[in-house]
């Protein structure tokens, strides 16, 4: 008889938790709009009536009466996608915690949650691609981005699922012996330094400017088999490339088989300079974890267009590659800068390096925690590296 009653007490109490799951979403549906919770997809909270799993119904420190902010929400449910997209290579969205710019909260006309369909949901962001073009790659053509990328972290770069070679063979596997490819010297590997993946104006999604020898069709110029496979190739065309490339802080990259072709293409590029990629994601492929630390930090510098901007792209007598001193580099935008602040230049002199005092040694321009982008806190940690006798 006690089992029997106590049967029947757990029976009562899951009834009524799951009549107050029910009771939940009719009760805030009273006032909102059941079918704006519908869709395609539905958030398994949404379809099961259990709102108090994101809001509460009475009182948040969160817009929209959520009971924690961004993808620390989501997280709550999602832990084990919260570990896998801290490896590798991470989209910035992802990065930045920001869930909702892609996916709906509640429900969708789309797989996924999305807001939009795929390719829509990309082109929010990536506006460039998005520009008609005469040749187009069949599955970027179908808005299928995700035949080639990865949506949220990747182990190779652009969030590719596989290395790019072997990713454009594993559907173009007749390649190796097509037309365009007849004397291609050995096997074929670097699709990407000829061909665009998503769009070109030219047959072949061939890429806009083509090396000269390229064009002219003059392959032993650069493979002649007497030639050495490293930068020496290139720098015996480039030689007004080659003193910056001596500099003490270079670009020459030592233990590469050839550093020029890390950042340009030999063969075809959409770049006049014949770089890999467009603007900074050529420096953010071996440089991700500077990406990653301004993106992740409090205070950083104002996006620029380019890296060049501040820094040489080949080699330079200065820390960080920079384009001039660390205050030089700086006053260009920061005019009254050095003039009524703290002192700096040749004749003020950082006591802890014997180097001149400079805009980055108490700023760090790739992003920091404290404000202004100091190196340290502003209150005193920072003055005391120099001033201790105050």
């Amino acid at each position: 008889m006690r089992r029997l009653f106590i049967t029947l007490g757990i029976f009562s109490l899951l009834s009524g938790l799951a009549a107050s799951v029910v009771l939940a979403g009719d009760v805030c549906y009273t006032c909102h709009d059941r079918k704006n919770f519908t869709g395609k997809s539905i958030h398994p909270p949404v379809a099961q009536g259990k709102c108090g799993d994101c809001h509460n119904p009475h009182v948040a420190k969160y817009p929209g009466l959520l009971v924690e902010e961004g993808s620390k929400l989501c997280y709550t449910c999602h832990q084990r996608a919260k570990l896998e997209f801290a490896k590798g290579v991470v989209h910035q969205p992802v990065r930045d915690g920001k869930c909702l710019s892609c996916h709906a909260p509640h429900a969708s006309g789309h797989n996924g949650l999305l807001r939009k369909n795929l390719a829509e949901t990309c082109f929010g962001c990536h506006q460039e691609l998005a520009k008609p073009q005469a040749v187009t790659h069949k599955p970027f053509a179908q808005g299928q981005c995700n035949v080639c990328h990865q949506s949220h972290q990747a182990k190779y770069g652009q969030l590719l699922k596989m290395e790019a070679g072997a990713l454009c063979l594993s559907c173009h596997p007749q390649a190796q012996n097509s037309a365009g490819h007849r004397g291609f010297p050995g096997k074929i590997s670097g699709c990407l330094t000829c061909h665009n993946p998503h769009g070109s104006s030219r047959k072949g999604l061939i890429r806009q400017y083509e090396h000269a020898p390229f064009a002219e069709k003059k392959c032993d110029t650069c493979h002649g088999h007497q030639q050495s496979p490293g930068s020496e190739i290139c720098l015996r065309c480039h030689a007004g490339v080659k003193t910056s490339m001596m500099a003490p802080h270079n670009h020459m990259l030592a233990g590469a088989e050839n550093g020029c072709i890390l950042c340009h293409s030999p063969h075809a590029a959409d770049d006049k300079n014949m770089l890999r990629n467009s603007g900074n994601k050529v420096c953010q492929q071996c440089h991700e974890d500077t990406f990653a630390r301004y993106a992740q930090s409090k205070y950083r510098h104002p996006s620029v267009k380019s890296c060049s901007d501040c820094h040489e792209v080949h080699g330079s007598d200065r820390l960080a590659m920079l384009r001039d001193d660390g205050n030089k580099v700086c006053t260009r935008c920061h005019l009254t800068q050095g003039k009524f602040s703290h002192p700096v230049g040749e004749k003020v002199i950082d006591p802890r390096t014997g180097q001149e005092m400079t805009c980055v040694t108490c700023h760090d321009p790739m992003g920091s925690a404290n404000k202004y982008n100091l190196v340290l806190s502003g209150k005193k940690d920072l003055c005391v590296q120099c001033h201790r006798s105050y």
